[in-house]
């Protein structure tokens, strides 16, 4: 391929990237990754009811991997920076978009809760995983710390309440999350149908509510006692 070649091929990429359409798939894509991730890691985390042996035997197959697991890690980094950068980019053009006068009535009454705090449930979430890496991962999040014994550090970081608390918030509003971002992905792609649609949604807020459930069972059932 000539020079010239590959230098039109480059600015039609980069004009891509420049569109709404261009953002929104990117947005589509990482979206995508960072949720078979969610999945993957409730289903390792829900082996917290298998017992002790289970749970640890999974944490040390990971690490056992330390290639596959950096590169899983960077691949996820790399997705997260792309989905904030998408969508804080499509928040900046809505809001220059927008109508120069206000509306009478505010459109985000008529918009469902979830879609209304997607552009603040993000930030938080990414605090929680933050945090959460601090003290399952690294053992500096205040909680007691077993270097290799992941059971015993889940169950002695949700018997604290605000950690418990916090992890409860951040998976409603990553369900929340969740469950707007499936609906409106296939619209973001261009595949909308009035038949269609309402049963995607529905699908969508089905899920992210399964993903919700799974996931706060685990300090629940910890502060419980039902796990210990």
């Amino acid at each position: 391929m000539s020079t010239t070649a590959v230098a039109v091929a480059t600015r039609k990429s980069l004009r891509f990237y420049d569109t709404t359409v261009g953002k929104k798939a990117v947005m589509a894509v990482s979206g995508v990754v960072l949720f078979g991730f969610v999945l993957a890691h409730m289903a390792g985390n829900l082996q917290i009811y298998e017992g002790p042996e289970k749970l640890n035997a999974y944490a040390k197959l990971l690490r056992a991997m330390p290639a596959a697991l950096w590169g899983a890690r960077l691949t996820l980094l790399l997705m997260v920076v792309l989905h904030i950068w998408s969508s804080v980019k499509l928040a900046l053009l809505n809001k220059l978009e927008a109508r120069p006068t206000g509306y009478v009535r505010h459109k985000s009454q008529t918009a469902g809760y979830a879609a209304r705090t997607m552009y603040w449930s993000g930030p938080i979430i990414l605090c929680f995983v933050i945090y959460h890496l601090m003290e399952f991962t690294l053992g500096v999040g205040g909680t007691p710390y077993q270097e290799g014994n992941v059971y015993a550090n889940v169950v002695a970081g949700f018997k604290v309440l605000p950690v418990s608390a916090f992890y409860i918030l951040s998976m409603i509003l990553l369900g929340m999350h969740l469950s707007h971002g499936l609906s409106s992905l296939f619209r973001s792609l261009g595949f909308d149908h009035p038949r269609y649609t309402p049963v995607i949604k529905h699908l969508a807020i089905a899920i992210g509510t399964l993903i919700v459930i799974g996931n706060i069972s685990i300090p629940i059932s910890v502060l419980a006692g039902w796990v210990k």
